[in-house]
């Protein structure tokens, strides 16, 4: 009892102020303040409209687990957040929406069914990101834990309260080329006449 009567009289003298000071200073030191930043999570949105899922996958995978943070290591847990939309306009090269095919199973007999990539995103625009991000993870028990910083959204329609949180947006990995009516009129004519027809030639 006598030492928390000393204690209040000591915080409330001048040993006190002199603590708080420090304290204060200790709070805003460069140091301390550069491993906040360091440690951080940070969230980054990327935009997965006319991209590959895989690419997205190993773009997402490394923001997830930390991978690009010199402070990585496998038993820690500093990865960030990563926002996707538009998973509904994502993109599959050749004949995969009807070649790719998922598998699962309950574990009873019968239980076993088959979609195609097509009949898959139909039913959840959300769910290929989801199975590709989630097979590019480590296979422990970290990884539940990482896909509950991954956020998926079908299209631009992003909550206010994740959107305020939002630092940087990832270069999407695949470039879109734009169509000919995305074009402007001047970029048009300052297209380079690659061959010209001569007068008499005829269609």
């Amino acid at each position: 009892m006598q030492g928390r009567l000393r204690l209040k009289q000591v915080a409330g003298g001048r040993a006190g102020v002199q603590f708080w000071a420090l304290w204060s200073k200790l709070l805003l030191s460069p140091a301390l303040l550069q491993q906040w930043a360091t440690f951080a999570r940070v969230w980054y949105l990327l935009d997965g409209k006319m991209q590959p899922p895989g690419k997205l996958a190993a773009m997402a995978s490394i923001k997830l687990q930390g991978l690009h943070k010199p402070v990585y290591h496998q038993l820690s847990d500093c990865g960030d957040h990563v926002v996707i939309m538009n998973t509904r306009h994502i993109a599959f090269s050749g004949n995969k929406w009807e070649q790719k095919v998922y598998s699962s199973h309950t574990g009873y007999p019968g239980g076993f069914k088959q979609v195609t990539a097509a009949q898959l995103h139909q039913k959840d625009p959300v769910a290929i990101v989801k199975l590709a991000i989630y097979g590019m993870l480590p296979k422990n028990l970290h990884r539940r834990t990482l896909m509950q910083r991954l956020h998926l959204f079908p299209d631009e329609d992003i909550p206010e309260d994740i959107r305020k949180n939002l630092v940087e947006e990832l270069p999407q990995p695949r470039k879109v080329p734009r169509r000919l009516d995305e074009y402007t009129q001047e970029e048009i004519e300052a297209f380079p006449i690659v061959w010209s027809p001569p007068e008499d030639y005829r269609l």
